[in-house]
């Protein structure tokens, strides 16, 4: 398996004016989680966030969403910000154009979010423009594989601290399965104490 731990290809070419890393905002990270809530692991990512006092971003699917109410209540309650990560998790490459669309409007519709990251980050040229009309499409610089199996969580720490720079865009997952809960307290410390602050991707927007 080829793993490429920066930003997204081809995504990064057909795609340029998406996010993928945010400059200009001196020496800050964007921690970004997708596929929550999750029962196991969402209330352990938000407990370590707290104690830092950090505030990161949250592309939630709908269906998991609707499953467990609460916990995305808790997500916004604790001040992060809200991204929609689709209804169904679906591969854009493999869906239809109006059956992918329809899914992805309605995961906007459940997290009230213009924020989209699309699933496994692949997505059709003609899907990608009918949603870039009324979304704010968000992809990542940096991705350390916390979800591979076959990766442990040691290496995948390695690859997060060697890699990441200012303006970073990190997507780890928020999954019972992965390993980011195993290293994400001991990244933020990491990185706290060689000088970066961070931030939500709406930071950003707000000043863009």
């Amino acid at each position: 398996m080829i793993r490429n731990y920066g930003r997204p290809f081809p995504a990064g070419i057909i795609y340029p004016e998406a996010v993928y890393r945010i400059k200009g905002m001196g020496k800050r990270l964007y921690l970004t989680f997708d596929d929550g809530p999750d029962p196991a692991s969402t209330p352990m990512i938000l407990e370590v966030l707290k104690a830092h006092d950090v505030h990161a971003t949250f592309f939630c699917t709908g269906s998991k969403v609707l499953a467990s109410p609460s916990l995305f209540a808790g997500i916004a309650a604790d001040g992060h910000t809200i991204g929609n990560h689709g209804f169904s998790h679906l591969n854009g490459l493999t869906t239809s154009v109006r059956y992918y669309c329809s899914d992805i409007f309605r995961g906007r519709d459940i997290t009230c979010s213009n924020l989209f990251r699309p699933p496994y980050g692949r997505l059709r040229v003609r899907q990608y423009r009918i949603l870039e009309r009324t979304m704010r499409i968000v992809f990542w610089d940096l991705m350390p594989y916390d979800f591979d199996r076959k990766l442990s969580p040691e290496y995948s720490y390695k690859i997060l601290s060697q890699r990441v720079r200012s303006g970073s865009v990190i997507v780890l997952h928020d999954t019972a399965s992965g390993s980011a809960l195993i290293y994400l307290d001991r990244f933020i410390k990491k990185a706290l104490e060689e000088g970066y602050s961070f931030g939500s991707v709406d930071d950003y927007l707000l000043h863009c």
